[in-house]
């Protein structure tokens, strides 16, 4: 019976893990740092898209000019226009169809 009593302390001795204590500060700490991560990425995004929508602004008046440049004759320009005439691609003439960007022409 010695020899078992022994041989039980010494496994409870080297036992060796985290406590329920432990995990849960680990747990709390990754909670916190998560919901302090989720807003940041959603504005992140907001801002990525902001910036892009901006970028096609730009772009789409900027092929405008160019094509305002090379047809004086043709005062109200479309997207559909650009398009046809090779200004834009169909990819970029559906994105600013989607995003809602219409044509603002010089008169």
């Amino acid at each position: 019976m010695m020899y078992q009593r022994k041989k039980f302390q010494g496994k409870a001795a080297t036992r060796s893990g985290f406590t329920l204590i432990e995990m849960t500060i680990v747990l709390f700490i990754i909670s916190l740092l998560i919901l302090i991560i989720i807003p940041n990425l959603a504005n992140q995004r907001k801002h990525a898209q902001t910036v892009h929508t901006t970028a096609m602004k730009s772009m789409v008046q900027a092929q405008v000019d160019a094509y305002q440049s090379q047809h004086p004759d043709d005062p109200h320009v479309t997207i559909d226009d650009l398009t046809h005439n090779g200004y834009l691609t169909k990819k970029q003439a559906n994105q600013a169809k989607h995003e809602g960007i219409r044509v603002a022409a010089d008169d």
